[in-house]
């Protein structure tokens, strides 16, 4: 059934079940009467009070009215959505929101805190001052959201409306802003903070498109462990050594966040100094160019294509997107086109009823053996490209499963200077198989054949043709999360590089084992 896209005036009915909400339209009239904000002809605030509490309030309702109007202008990954207001409840745990036909109602715990006028469909301007006025309720009631920037308060309610839709995306900066933050010197993990007042580390800044960027790590956030130690009970150098620098390995941190604690591991040793960066490995017995992703755009592809016309004479080609990332279409075509040619290397879900099919439009400059290695940190346009030589038998796939978070994104200029960047287009591979929210897989795990005992008897069964392993690329059937449990990530960084660097080199050195598993 094909659902109207409307933002406001469609109602979840799964979240109006709770009895706090059936509360809400049982005191509507009488919170009309007590409770009823005083306004003017013409909204909810007075002219000569442009600030309250430290809010510009009419700059806010303004640009909250044109995030509503643009969100609803957006095509969905092939579906129609709707958001509702309710979805700022996501803000914090003790906030309840109902929107009835004539009333929009906020409940902080037990106590209704705030009650307006719902407005008529489609009017932004007055669901920007109503969304204005939720929000300085609930900074009233949240010491965390009362000390948000504005940039931080716009990312906070676009990030709450995303949730309240599962899907994603997020508030930008205004240019000057992110300029300004592009400027910083990164630290190994891609974010930067100090100390607080128990030794916990408080995060103060994320670097864009950084790791911890990508593993949503907040402004704000607290990191209470580091590789399973208390950070208060770290010295500085030890602290400074594990967050900085361009040591090899993993980075496993406990946070504290609004939302509740969880565990992320951040991979060392990838400050993005170049989109890409390349190795010529060079012996008496092979050639090996190792090629190292962080992020796939028009610099990385000229970076890899002056490479390959550099070593055109190789062995073999060690294609590392570990901890790449993108959503940029065009130059991932470009990136698998360098290895595959004129073949499909992904669809994008734009409607419910078409995918675009993209396909670069070169031939191939090199036809070396390659292997491509993979991780839960490879992600986006990256795990498109990985498919891609999956599906064409381009190479051999080795790692672990990639994250299945592959989407496009739509940038949507807003008023202030700043923008939204959501991720709305679904990526499906070459073929048509869904990525997002599934991933793609291995042909050869590594977590699987850790040590040399089992390595020398997982190549032996190669060569003996028999390797049976399931290809979970093409067994859809198959739980992705149950495929990941038996094919787990890598946490020591340090044992991965060495990992990959003997099982790479081995499949890449021997051609009967490197057919064997393309074929497969």
């Amino acid at each position: 059934m094909k659902v109207q896209s409307s933002f406001v005036t469609q109602k979840r009915a799964e979240t109006k079940k709770s009895k706090v909400q059936k509360l809400f339209r049982a005191l509507v009239v009488l919170c009309g009467v007590l409770l009823s904000v005083p306004a003017m002809c013409d909204g909810l605030f007075f002219e000569d009070e442009p600030i309250q509490d430290g809010v510009r309030v009419f700059e806010m309702s303004k640009t909250f009215a044109d995030i509503y109007e643009k969100l609803d202008s957006v095509k969905w990954g092939g579906k129609n959505i709707n958001v509702a207001i309710e979805g700022l409840e996501n803000l914090n745990k003790n906030a309840h929101i109902a929107a009835t036909d004539e009333r929009v109602v906020l409940v902080w715990g037990d106590s209704i805190i705030g009650n307006y006028p719902r407005p008529s469909a489609h009017d932004w301007n007055g669901f920007g001052e109503i969304t204005t006025a939720l929000v300085l309720k609930l900074r009233a009631n949240d010491p965390s959201l009362r000390t948000a920037s504005m940039s931080e308060t716009y990312q906070l309610v676009v990030d709450a409306l995303m949730r309240g839709i599962d899907e994603r995306g997020r508030y930008v900066f205004s240019r000057a802003a992110e300029i300004a933050e592009d400027g910083r010197i990164l630290t190994s993990v891609g974010l930067n903070g100090i100390r607080d007042e128990r030794g916990n580390f408080r995060v103060h800044s994320v670097f864009k498109g950084s790791p911890a960027d990508i593993a949503g790590v907040h402004t704000g956030d607290l990191i209470s462990h580091i590789n399973g130690v208390a950070v208060s009970e770290m010295p500085d150098d030890e602290l400074e050594a594990v967050m900085d620098g361009f040591n090899s390995g993993t980075v496993k941190i406990k946070l504290v966040t609004p939302s509740g604690n969880r565990d992320v591991v951040l991979r060392r040793a990838t400050i993005v100094l170049a989109d890409a960066d390349v190795i010529h490995r060079s012996s008496e017995t092979a050639g090996i160019l190792e090629i190292v992703v962080h992020n796939v755009s028009e610099s990385a592809v000229s970076i890899v294509n002056e490479a390959l016309a550099r070593y055109s004479h190789l062995d073999g080609i060690i294609l590392d997107l570990r901890v790449a990332t993108g959503d940029d279409e065009r130059a991932a075509a470009k990136l698998a086109g360098l290895f595959i040619g004129q073949n499909p290397v992904m669809r994008i879900a734009q409607t419910a009823y078409e995918d675009v099919e993209v396909v670069p439009g070169a031939d191939a400059v090199t036809n070396a053996p390659v292997v491509v290695l993979m991780s839960d940190m490879t992600r986006g346009t990256a795990e498109a490209i990985a498919a891609s030589f999956y599906e064409n038998m381009r190479g051999v796939l080795v790692g672990t499963p990639t994250a299945g978070l592959a989407r496009i994104a739509t940038h949507i200029d807003l008023d202030n200077g700043g923008a939204l960047e959501l991720m709305n287009k679904s990526v499906k591979t070459g073929s048509g198989r869904m990525i997002d929210g599934r991933g793609v897989f291995p042909i050869v795990c590594l977590s699987n054949i850790r040590s040399s005992q089992q390595q020398n008897a997982f190549f032996l069964n190669v060569i003996n043709d028999n390797f049976n392993a399931q290809d979970f690329n093409k067994n859809t059937d198959i739980n992705a999360d149950d495929i990941r449990r038996g094919c787990p990530k890598i946490t020591s960084g340090s044992d991965e590089d060495a990992l990959s660097a003997a099982v790479s080199a081995k499949i890449l050195t021997d051609k009967k084992i490197y057919n064997r598993l393309v074929v497969e």
